[in-house]
């Protein structure tokens, strides 16, 4: 049995938390699959699992052994298809990062075409806000919306999306419904967003010849996260301004009501980003052209 098999079995005990399942699912007896987590432990010099009658843990570099593992065995898979062409031949896992609102709305949603497609991969989802290190957590490839600053990674730019103002019917009937700046200034309150906590919030931001500006505005309550951003508006607690797909389903069911329509934020750049690399596998290539296929239609303003 060469490393590359017993690397097979020691991420497969892994993920199943169990010799005896693990074994099942390769077609291998429990003591092979045991005799050759041993040996690799002996040919690395330290203990991979820690091994109890109850369960199977990873240890310390087990775990750092199994994300790198785990990658090593993708790769090779992916070689040994590369001249497959055969979709389905595509082997695989594919870790990928996006923010929750588009995660959650947009391409989950539409994942079981894809698996369906590409049955032998598998797919991690990160739904977060913050800005995630692409390499060093080991991203295949993120979604980001929003300015990217500088970067050493690829760029792949699908269009850019619209942000529309909106509050609750609620907020409105308290407050009235604002129609100019100076309605703003006069009460309304702003919700605010930031990426952390202890940064300078935005106000209101508003377009003018040859740009954008902003208002400042009072604000009771600071978020930081997209789904805390849309409840806050939901609860009447003030006005969002943010990307019209996010609320799409609230717009249509009356919960929120869109405002100022003549004073939108500016569009925010979409993009596909994902780290150098000589060759990019095979599986990342698919992955990106589908989500650049499920995403691009639905941004109202283009590249």
């Amino acid at each position: 049995m060469d490393t590359l098999d017993s690397l097979r079995i020691f991420l497969r005990v892994a993920e199943q938390g169990s010799f005896a399942r693990a074994a099942d699912s390769l077609g291998l007896s429990k003591a092979a699959a045991s005799i050759a987590i041993q040996r690799l432990e002996t040919s690395l010099g330290t203990q991979l699992l820690h091994r109890t009658t109850r369960k199977v843990q990873l240890s310390h570099d087990g775990r750092a052994l199994y994300e790198r593992a785990r990658d090593l065995v993708d790769d090779m898979d992916e070689l040994r298809g590369m001249f497959r062409r055969d979709a389905r031949d595509l082997r695989g896992r594919l870790r990928v990062d996006m923010s929750s609102g588009v995660a959650r709305g947009l391409v989950i949603p539409r994942l079981p075409e894809f698996l369906a497609r590409h049955p032998g991969l598998s797919v991690e989802i990160s739904g977060t806000d913050r800005r995630v290190d692409v390499v060093r957590e080991g991203f295949d490839c993120v979604l980001r919306v929003g300015a990217l600053g500088d970067s050493s990674l690829v760029a792949r730019p699908l269009g850019r999306m619209r942000l529309v103002n909106c509050a609750s019917p609620g907020y409105l009937e308290r407050h009235g419904v604002p129609r100019t700046l100076e309605d703003l200034m006069a009460g309304h309150r702003l919700i605010h967003y930031v990426t952390t906590f202890g940064q300078r919030p935005q106000g209101f931001e508003y377009p003018v010849a040859g740009g954008h500006a902003e208002l400042p505005m009072e604000g009771a309550v600071t978020v930081n996260s997209g789904q805390a951003y849309e409840a806050a508006a939901l609860a009447g607690l003030g006005i969002i301004q943010v990307p019209a797909l996010a609320v799409r389903e609230y717009l249509d069911a009356g919960q929120l009501v869109e405002v100022l329509p003549d004073m939108p934020p500016a569009p925010m750049p979409v993009t596909l980003l994902y780290a150098q690399r000589r060759n990019l596998p095979l599986r990342v290539r698919a992955f990106m052209d589908w989500m650049a296929g499920v995403v691009t239609p639905c941004l109202e303003v283009s590249p």
